[in-house]
């Protein structure tokens, strides 16, 4: 631990400052919230142009969005089919954002890179066996039982 005798992190009048200094340089307001959503706009702007998966998982999901109108039997069920394509798409940007920011550290081999890959992965994984369980039990639900 720290010194006993110095002030707790939140205290110490350096961090106090920067806090303030932090609130001072950032947009609010409408404004922030208008830049937000610009910035948003290119991070999807960029997945649709650099990532193929997603191309495929935004046409899947102009498919799928009717499919789950017309199978889900509650609002609920509606949600959970929607929201569960939603989610594979969302982790698809973050394993995007992943590789990024990994072929952007460096072009050599490194077993550190090669893990963050295969873990971004692993999360597409995931999301696509959640979403097909999600499916496949609504499915289960409409036509067996």
């Amino acid at each position: 631990m720290g010194d006993p005798r110095s002030p707790p992190a939140g205290r110490h009048p350096f961090f106090r400052n920067e806090i303030k200094n932090m609130a001072k340089l950032g947009k609010r307001g409408l404004r922030r919230l208008l830049d937000a959503a610009g910035y948003s706009a290119a991070g999807l702007a960029v997945a649709w142009r650099g990532e193929e998966a997603f191309r495929q998982e935004v046409v899947l999901a102009l498919l799928l969005v009717p499919l789950a109108l017309w199978l889900g039997q509650s609002n609920l069920e509606r949600l959970l089919l929607v929201a569960s394509w939603l989610l594979v798409m969302i982790v698809e940007i973050l394993n995007t954002a992943v590789e990024a920011t990994v072929d952007r550290i460096g072009d050599e081999q490194h077993r550190l890179s090669g893990q963050a890959k295969d873990l971004g992965s692993a999360a597409v994984f995931l999301s696509l066996l959640l979403a097909a369980l999600v499916w496949g039990t609504v499915a289960w639900e409409r036509f067996a039982a």
